[in-house]
């Protein structure tokens, strides 16, 4: 199979239309169809259900759509993997979410510089949770991240866990209290114990509002746009007179790890693991 027709794939399932889908990849929608259908005969499944109003996955199209992606992200992986290898001057490139690494950043690089096997680091710094995707494309090494993240592909190590906080607008009527439970805020979706359902709150937001930072994700809570839960170490990091940080016992705690692809055999990459846990 080439790696064309599941790009081809890729794009009509994400975008589910030809016409929408050719646009993206840059040819004309009779070819695209005619190659989508050359795949389900190769593959013997049918992949999309079609009808003049609209274009579906299957069952088998779904299963395909997760593992095609993977495919293409670990080809590009190699290639970019390659390229860096041919470096006369190789450097260590570690992901990182501006403000995303609970203020450890630079006691980590400061420990892995003691290491026999450290490289010069260059930081690359990330979106929301765009740390694993650099790392299974090849254009990262390591990242720091918060849990929960999409190990596909990926190991990880805890460097640090820390309570959350409720981070309010305050003039909030909560404010006036020192402790809160998540009862008393209602985010939809998010539970003691349950950390996804927490992520995927934050994700809405940060997509709802196009955050691109916690300066921005502050700014929202001060005018009262939203409510969030946030790692205990932003509120010395972050005081803000507008925003009011209070206790939360019951929220799922802030797992801070260390993340790097399943199949690195770097002296570099090991080295900078040791030191990130080492400062638990």
């Amino acid at each position: 199979m080439e790696s064309r027709s599941l790009r081809y794939f890729v794009a009509v399932a994400e975008e589910l239309n030809f016409a929408r889908a050719a646009e993206r990849l840059g040819i004309s929608a009779p070819p695209l169809s005619r190659a989508i259908r050359k795949l389900e005969a190769d593959l013997g499944v049918t992949l999309f259900e079609r009808t003049t109003h609209s274009v579906t996955l299957t069952p088998p199209g779904t299963v395909l759509l997760t593992e095609a992606r993977f495919a293409l992200d670990a080809l590009h992986a190699a290639v970019r993997r390659a390229q860096r290898a041919a470096d006369p001057h190789p450097k260590l490139v570690l992901a990182v979410k501006a403000d995303g690494e609970a203020g450890l950043l630079e006691s980590i690089l400061a420990r892995y510089a003691t290491e026999p096997a450290a490289r010069p680091v260059t930081i690359r710094l990330s979106g929301w949770g765009d740390q694993a995707r650099l790392l299974r494309a090849g254009e990262a090494d390591a990242a720091l991240l918060y849990e929960p993240f999409d190990r596909t592909g990926l190991d990880a190590e805890t460097v640090t866990v820390e309570p959350r906080v409720a981070a309010i607008p305050a003039t909030h009527p909560l404010a006036s209290r020192t402790d809160l439970t998540l009862a008393d805020l209602a985010l939809p979706g998010v539970e003691e114990g349950n950390p996804h359902g927490l992520a995927r709150y934050l994700d809405t937001i940060v997509e709802r509002h196009g955050i691109a930072d916690l300066p921005q994700l502050l700014t929202l809570v001060e005018l009262g746009e939203i409510v969030t839960l946030l790692p205990e170490s932003v509120t010395t990091r972050y005081p803000r007179p507008g925003v009011a940080y209070r206790k939360l016992p019951d929220a799922p705690p802030a797992t801070l790890s260390i993340a790097w692809p399943q199949h690195s055999r770097s002296t570099a990459t090991a080295a900078l693991i040791r030191a990130a846990t080492s400062l638990r």
